[in-house]
């Protein structure tokens, strides 16, 4: 595994719960994975091939009659191994980096209404996607007797009550900028 690359670490988590081709886990990662990470072709690939050759996943081919062959990724012990290792580590990096905060750290450069303009987009996203973690809620309030949904509703719950705090936080930061500038 390349060192601190995370991905790897998501790859796995992901193949504990299933095999999966490169595009199934791209399709994971942009859902319900998306809130807290991300994730590209142009890094999954990659993390998969170096994953291989380390023995921490295998691939096998998948037949499926009368459309292209699949290529599905298992996870090894070895990968197991792994991943419990990271989930037992005390270290744990948690950065954050939004484009807006940054655009609003350097407001003064330009006028009010472009502030203004760029935490409304902010919020709008914040809006739609919590919406997204409210269904997901729901959803998996309705299977919380299986152990790896408690776990997604953990996360789930996290992000809701972090976004909620987002769009607090538009609210005030909108009310100041009307007030101060």
């Amino acid at each position: 595994m390349a060192k601190d690359r995370k991905i790897d670490l998501v790859i796995l988590g992901l193949l504990f719960h299933e095999d999966l081709t490169g595009y199934d886990i791209k399709k994971r990662i942009d859902g319900a994975i998306s809130f807290f990470w991300k994730g590209s072709f142009g890094n999954i690939y990659p993390a998969l091939s170096d994953m291989e050759k380390s023995g921490l996943v295998k691939k096998r081919r998948s037949e499926t009659e009368g459309r292209r062959e699949k290529i599905l990724y298992h996870i090894t012990d070895k990968g197991t191994d792994t991943l419990k290792d990271w989930l037992n580590a005390k270290q744990a990096t948690n950065d954050l980096k939004y484009e807006t905060l940054l655009k609003l750290y350097f407001g003064g450069a330009q006028d009010k209404d472009t502030a203004l303009r760029n935490i409304g987009y902010f919020e709008e996203q914040v809006r739609a996607d919590l919406a997204v973690l409210r269904t997901y809620k729901e959803t998996l309030e309705k299977v919380l007797d299986r152990k790896d949904h408690v776990y997604y509703y953990l996360t789930v719950t996290f992000g809701i009550d972090t976004y909620e705090a987002y769009l607090k936080w538009c609210r005030g930061a909108k009310k100041t900028l009307n007030i101060m500038c």
